[in-house]
């Protein structure tokens, strides 16, 4: 009988798990058949409830996390797969989606796009001056100098919204500038846990950056440690924002969207900016999408980021054909560093370092942690060394810190033949300089050929009229839209790629825990930064033609976008600096000058 008994237990525990499994609640967004609501309940919550007491699996009140009105008719709530089956068959229930965890995709670009004070839209629309800007993202730091109301008008009579009082937060950190600021987090505390902070207060730094974009005021004197300074402007300087925080920890939860995308609407906002992204899937399963489709059908545009999954084809997310969707590519601008060998040749790259030159040092090509990852590096083998770094999975900034804890100096970090010469750089705690993929062949070859390797890093200023430019980014994700084929996307290409704009006192410009320092602005990539230039030029022509619908703007950016460089060459991408054909399937570069 005793060797029956660990088969016994086994089954036991295994048929524990299976159960448990099967009981183990997620959040789901259901759309209902408002039509069919029984005239006997007051309320569409009472209905609700009854809806979820025929499928309950026990007798306890289920917990309505959000209820829907205006972007659809429905509700959010915890269920078990089971029970989500049983409420799809229901005649009333239109659909129960699984609730999606959507990611994050993350100064001279006014003028670049052709912005010009005297003519065009930024007179005709007065710089979008009463038109309302909402960004979902990751709330806003308010006391940055891109929320400066000064010279600003009362508030829009339209607006509706409110400046919610929470955790570090109240009332008066709004003004006419920030004229609202929301938190919504009761779909990710469900799912997840307590939020880090349950406050409108980024903490974060992306929402800062992409709602400054959009619309901030103009700070003269801004820089990043010296980098790109001068004055920096949201591309409708004089349009309200509305912020919305609907991102936490660890992303941001489709009923906490749908939730802030119908109280925006109801707020009153003109344009809605979110710089938030996932897979792509079809229209009716997408909750963006049913979102979006709403707040367009009540005159709301609505653009979004095309994601950060390039050069891949079929990789573009938010493909809907009512919204606004913005690809990444580069400005005329860039921050040059040199590589200096100990061989006597120099190799050019990009940096953002703000430290003095680093010396003649050891360079070190490691044959195993070449990524740089978490504890891949054996510091007898870099300490005291420029370490060359492979591109890819961790970010810049941590690869960086990766060195640093080994004991390296320095790092060079050469782009893999998928990035070719793309240079993209960010905030960096250590001397580093970021080469091309030919350059850091070369750099790679004369660390292992030569004896006694050496380098100087060094770190030169702010360039601009860089060309050609633009040059689509080697990350932004690419068409065919994978959804509907038909449908041309991303829509656009906007500026993405090393972009100033203002930023969290709560967090480091490299978002490491060990960085102390703070920054004012900071230079970011991805196309989270190419949305709310969009969104910025759609306020700037709401503004200046007030009687447009969505679909009107979104016909005038398009429709005048370029698609070739001045030479009648079409635009490159740094796959085309190594001569190979690449299609980007995108409509045209955004310009504003023709737009109106």
């Amino acid at each position: 009988m005793r060797e029956w008994q660990p088969f016994v237990s086994f089954f036991f525990i295994s048929f524990m798990v299976v159960c448990f499994a099967a009981a183990e609640k997620k959040t789901y967004i259901v759309q209902t058949q408002q039509n069919l609501m029984p005239t006997s309940f007051s309320t569409p919550y009472l209905w609700y409830q009854s809806l979820l007491k025929r499928v309950a699996a026990s007798e306890e009140v289920r917990n309505i996390i959000y209820t829907y009105s205006t972007i659809l008719k429905g509700f959010a709530t915890r269920l078990t797969e089971n029970e989500a089956e049983l409420l799809r068959r229901l005649p009333a229930v239109l659909s129960v989606l699984l609730e999606t965890v959507f990611q994050l995709q993350t100064t001279r670009t006014p003028l670049f796009l052709g912005l010009n004070p005297a003519t065009g839209m930024l007179p005709d629309s007065k710089e979008g001056d009463g038109i309302i800007i909402g960004v979902l993202d990751t709330g806003v730091w308010p006391e940055s100098r891109c929320y400066n109301d000064a010279g600003l008008g009362a508030i829009p009579a339209k607006w509706k919204g409110e400046c919610t009082a929470a955790t570090n937060f109240n009332s008066t950190n709004c003004n006419k500038k920030l004229i609202g600021a929301q938190f919504f987090s009761a779909g990710y505390e469900a799912a997840v846990g307590p939020v880090e902070s349950r406050s409108p207060r980024d903490d974060n730094g992306h929402g800062t950056h992409t709602s400054s974009t959009a619309g901030g005021a103009r700070v003269p004197g801004a820089s990043f440690f010296g980098y790109a300074t001068g004055t920096a402007t949201g591309m409708a300087a004089r349009a309200r924002i509305a912020a919305y925080k609907v991102c936490w920890a660890s992303g941001c939860h489709s009923s906490d969207i749908l939730s802030a995308m119908e109280k925006a609407v109801g707020d009153g906002v003109d344009v809605l900016s979110l710089s938030l992204g996932d897979k792509p899937k079809d229209f009716f399963l997408d909750h963006i999408a049913i979102g979006a489709f709403a707040a367009v059908e009540r005159g709301v545009f609505v653009s979004c980021a095309g994601g950060n999954d390039g050069p891949l084809p079929s990789t573009v997310s938010n493909v809907a054909p009512w919204i606004m969707t913005a690809g990444a590519s580069t400005i005329d601008r860039d921050f040059p560093a040199y590589a200096v060998l100990g061989n006597g040749r120099t190799y050019s790259g990009v940096s953002l370092y703000n430290g003095i030159p680093l010396p003649a040092t050891a360079v070190v090509n490691p044959m195993t942690g070449s990524l740089c990852l978490n504890g891949s590096l054996i510091p007898e083998k870099v300490y005291g060394k420029i370490v060359l770094c492979d591109p890819g999975v961790n970010w810049e900034s941590e690869k960086g810190a990766v060195v640093k804890a080994a004991g390296g100096v320095g790092m060079i970090l050469a782009n893999a033949a998928i990035y070719g010469e793309e240079l993209i750089t960010g905030p960096s705690i250590l001397p580093t300089i970021t080469v091309g993929q030919k350059n850091g062949d070369e750099i790679r070859r004369y660390a292992t050929s030569f004896l006694n390797p050496k380098a100087t890093i060094i770190f030169g200023i702010t360039r601009v009229d860089v060309q050609p430019s633009p040059v689509v980014a080697a990350f932004s994700s690419r068409g065919p839209n994978p959804v509907v084929p038909g449908i041309l996307k991303p829509d656009v290409i906007a500026p993405g790629v090393n972009i100033l704009a203002g930023w969290t006192q709560a967090r480091g410009p490299t978002e490491l825990a060990s960085d102390a320092r703070r920054v004012d602005f900071n230079i970011v990539s991805g196309t989270s930064m190419a949305c709310p230039h969009v969104s910025g030029l759609a306020a700037l022509l709401k503004g200046a033609h007030p009687d447009w619908s969505p679909a009107a703007i979104k016909s005038a950016l398009m429709t005048t976008a370029y698609t070739a460089y001045k030479n009648g060459a079409r635009y490159w991408t740094p796959q085309r600096w190594r001569h190979q054909r690449h299609s980007f399937k995108v409509k045209g570069y955004i310009w504003e000058s023709s737009a109106t």
